[in-house]
């Protein structure tokens, strides 16, 4: 099911820069007995990319509840946002452009990840590597090419899920989830300075463990500071939070991080 702009359809005019140009950004959120879990940190996802993109939406009052329309009554499901610069003008110039496109969407919520959340996941390096762009680092947006040819490499593999590097070889992300590990007490994730999105579920993970007794450290790291972790686990929106169990030659058992995480993530809404 589609809503753009209110009303229930599934088609776009050609103009809109969503097409033209990628200009716009989304949100994925995951509706649990009814609810989108989430919801503030969701809108204001959207709020501060609109601010960076400098795309004039204002109907916030009108989203949240198209938002929460779209979930009420069902079990489960994964509520898609995107806002759009709309449509007006041509080429790159957005000046023309005064009434943004809001589009969301419903779909059904992935089986798989019970699975993995029982079994954990298999990680491959992936050959994509992520631009460095410090003013686009963190936010969700239109532009996901970078995504598809990830996944697409993926997809030709055996495993579920792969570690991205940027393009000066840090670990910045997965396909589709972020990344953190464990080694002792310590827990490490990517910095997002350059490159990565910043998603909701890892800044909620990092918000439970800044009141645990375990030390959050944000770093820029090679590939190889997997090798050393104890644990690894990835999280988004809708897994929440997944154990990883190999990579590479590399394997865990433990589940310390992803034990204390998964029943806190698990119950937000």
């Amino acid at each position: 099911m589609f809503l753009i702009n209110g009303l229930e359809q599934d088609t776009l005019p050609a103009s809109d820069r969503a097409t033209q140009f990628g200009d716009g950004c989304f949100t994925t959120a995951r509706i649990l007995e009814g609810d989108v879990c989430l919801l503030d940190a969701h809108l204001r996802r959207l709020q501060d990319a609109c601010q960076t993109l400098l795309i004039p939406f204002t109907q916030w009052e009108i989203l949240e509840h198209e938002m929460r329309q779209l979930a009420s009554g069902k079990t489960s499901g994964v509520l898609k946002v995107i806002i759009s610069r709309g449509s007006g003008g041509r080429g790159y110039s957005g000046a023309a452009c005064q009434h943004p496109t809001r589009i969301l969407s419903v779909s059904a919520y992935p089986t798989h990840y019970a699975r993995w959340r029982e079994e954990g996941v298999t990680l491959t390096l992936s050959p994509v590597r992520l631009g460095r762009n410090p003013m686009l680092a963190g936010l969700k947006h239109l532009n996901r090419l970078e995504q598809v040819l990830i996944r697409t490499h993926l997809e030709q593999t055996d495993a579920d899920e792969a570690l991205v590097l940027d393009s000066e070889g840090f670990i910045t992300e997965c396909c589709a989830a972020n990344l953190l590990w464990r080694k002792g007490r310590e827990v490490f994730t990517p910095s997002l300075a350059q490159a990565g999105v910043n998603g909701i579920m890892r800044q909620f993970c990092l918000q439970q463990l800044a009141r645990s007794d375990f030390r959050i450290v944000e770093v820029c790291a090679g590939e190889d500071a997997l090798h050393t972790a104890d644990e690894v686990v990835i999280c988004n929106a809708l897994m929440p939070v997944i154990a990883v169990r190999a990579y590479d030659q590399q394997r865990w058992s433990s589940r310390e991080l992803f034990q204390f995480l998964a029943p806190i993530c698990e119950q937000t809404r």
